[in-house]
């Protein structure tokens, strides 16, 4: 007897780092995320499905920018040189220990062996296994129906800030056009960037009219997606969220809650049509979510686990594991991967019983079977949380093993056999502090919202002259590069890296570098002096989006909001 849906989310996306500085910022990142999460990932959906049977049936979200930078060449060449240095870091420290002078020597030796094999397998899973191709790696388990890939917006825009509909439609269009034509079909569902949404609302335009500019939804239902997610308090109302994901992303910045909504008599056991448009909407499981996201209580805080924040001043490697919170990083006690795996193994038996129990009270006190939805980053698994990738694995084979009784299913099949039967209006929220919009528009980042809303105009009174593609090939590429660039400066990632202050000097100079290249290309196109070798310069290095249409930026006449007028929206009350 079935007790009800479990829907296993997981959101990859990383800012466009292709040719933009390695470390400590740029490149690396990249690199570091495809060795501790995506090839790990992908070879335990292999080894489930090749192994044991199990279809893993996780809905796996890739932001189009970052599948375009898995499929670029550049990047997968780089991944490739990123991983031998490592081995070669690693296998110098093979060479130093055992060393008398030096404590525990011999433990540190066997965590040298122990990474210089973990690196070994993950260059030939990449190499020989997926032959440099994570997309069609993906694509595979896909077509097998291990996975179910969702999109977002092609650059992760803040869908909300945008103050035009043509550019918030072109950020959906282009990025579902692209999982398209990296794996294979359209996807159904999509991660709204940063959780991020607002309702539909009425404006005066400049003719002194009303006018009413359409909710998120509609522009999704526009691009052929189905579903998105959102989080528990937008659907049971009651506090807003804090902190969301595990110590370390966010930083510290103020906190400024939402005031305190009504509890709306809704809950996140099942999902939801909008009422604008026939597309449905989940909420994150808030007790299971923050069995695994909270830092202070969830599992990757444990001390047998690694320690991402130390690591030897020579190699790099992460030798510590996490000890307690309260230790000192000078404190650290060596990592053990034997108590780390035993402790996943824990980990995963004490979250399967939770999710049953969960499933199980619903269906006792509701009498019907209910949805229980998690939605993570993908990236905590294994790269913040090493082990994390395992715990998933584990989970996953013990519900197909052990709990039979609950139906693991991708976010589309769920739907398909349980379409929502009751509309729901959910507010203006996102997954950030706060649960509004404040780490993307406070203090720090207002500068940058006039930009990319000057930007967003430009952009479509050039296009607007060109509605039929234009026979000078120049000046078609130069179109083309102008709506990438357009694209990469609006990605939501600029203004959260400053306001956390993780990178601020790094994401300013990024945003600031893709508007110059947007001006610089916009000025060339309008005075009709289009410089080949510069056009060529920024095409090889903003080269994502390859078949991109300009056109895209046609406007949409009913739903542009006058740049003067754009802070009269409730977006930014």
């Amino acid at each position: 007897m079935s007790l009800g849906s479990f829907v296993f989310m997981l959101h990859s996306h990383l800012p466009y780092y292709r040719m933009a500085g390695m470390w400590p910022f740029g490149e690396e990142n990249l690199y570091e995320c495809m060795s501790e999460t995506y090839v790990p990932l992908l070879n335990a959906i292999s080894e489930l499905y090749e192994e044991e049977g199990i279809k893993a049936k996780l809905t796996v979200g890739i932001t189009p920018i970052l599948a375009e930078q898995l499929n670029d060449e550049h990047l997968q060449n780089g991944f490739i040189e990123y991983l031998v240095s490592r081995i070669t870091a690693v296998s110098k420290d093979l060479e130093r220990y055992p060393d008398d002078k030096v404590p525990h020597s011999q433990h540190l030796k066997y965590l040298a062996k122990y990474y210089f094999d973990w690196f070994n397998h993950i260059k030939d899973s990449f190499v020989n296994k997926y032959n440099k191709d994570l997309i069609s790696a993906f694509k595979k388990y896909q077509d097998l129906g291990c996975i179910e890939i969702t999109t977002s917006g092609a650059t992760h825009g803040f869908s909300p800030l945008l103050a035009t509909d043509s550019n918030l439609n072109a950020q959906f269009k282009v990025g579902q056009d692209t999982t398209k034509r990296l794996f294979g079909k359209k996807a159904k569902g999509c991660w709204l960037p940063e959780c991020a949404y607002r309702q539909g609302y009425e404006y005066i335009g400049k003719d002194g009219k009303k006018k009413w500019r359409p909710a998120i939804e509609v522009t999704l239902q526009n691009n052929d997606i189905e579903y998105f997610f959102t989080e528990s308090h937008v659907i049971e109302g009651g506090n807003s969220v804090g902190e969301r994901r595990v110590v370390g992303i966010y930083g510290n910045i103020e906190y400024i809650p939402l005031p305190k909504r009504e509890a709306t008599g809704y809950d996140t056991y099942s999902a939801y049509w909008l009422p604008d448009a026939q597309v449905a909407v989940m909420g994150r499981n808030d007790r299971a979510g923050f069995q695994v996201w909270s830092a202070a209580d969830g599992y990757p805080g444990d001390g047998v686990y690694r320690e991402f924040h130390k690591k030897d001043d020579k190699s790099g490697m992460n030798y510590w594991r996490i000890t307690s919170s309260k230790t000192d990083l000078g404190d650290k006690m060596l990592y053990d991967p034997v108590l780390a795996m035993n402790q996943v193994n824990s980990n995963s038996d004490h979250y399967t019983t939770l999710i049953y129990h969960l499933l199980n009270d619903y269906k006792k006190a509701k009498n019907k079977e209910g949805l229980l939805m998690v939605s993570f980053d993908t990236e905590l698994y294994g790269h913040w949380w090493f082990e994390g990738i395992e715990f998933i694995k584990q989970v996953i084979r013990k519900l197909n093993n052990f709990l039979p009784e609950i139906e693991r299913c991708t976010a589309g099949e769920y739907l398909e056999k349980h379409p929502p039967v009751d509309t729901i209006q959910i507010p203006e929220s996102s997954w950030g502090q706060g649960g509004h919009f404040y780490v993307w528009m406070n203090h720090l980042t207002e500068w940058m919202w006039p930009i990319i809303h000057a930007c967003e105009k430009r952009i479509i009174e050039i296009v607007s002259k060109y509605e039929k593609i234009p026979e000078d090939k120049l000046l078609h590429r130069a179109l083309n590069q102008l709506a990438r660039e357009n694209l990469l400066l609006q990605s939501s990632d600029w203004p959260f890296l400053i306001t956390t202050w993780q990178a601020k000097d790094y994401a300013t100079e990024r945003f600031m570098e893709h508007v110059a290249r947007f001006e610089k290309i916009a000025d060339m196109i309008e005075s009709n002096s289009i410089d080949d070798n510069q056009l060529k310069k920024f095409e090889s290095i903003d080269n994502c989006f390859p078949v991109i249409d300009y056109r895209v930026y046609l406007p949409i006449e009913e739903g542009v909001i006058p740049q003067q007028e754009a802070k009269l929206a409730p977006l930014y009350q």
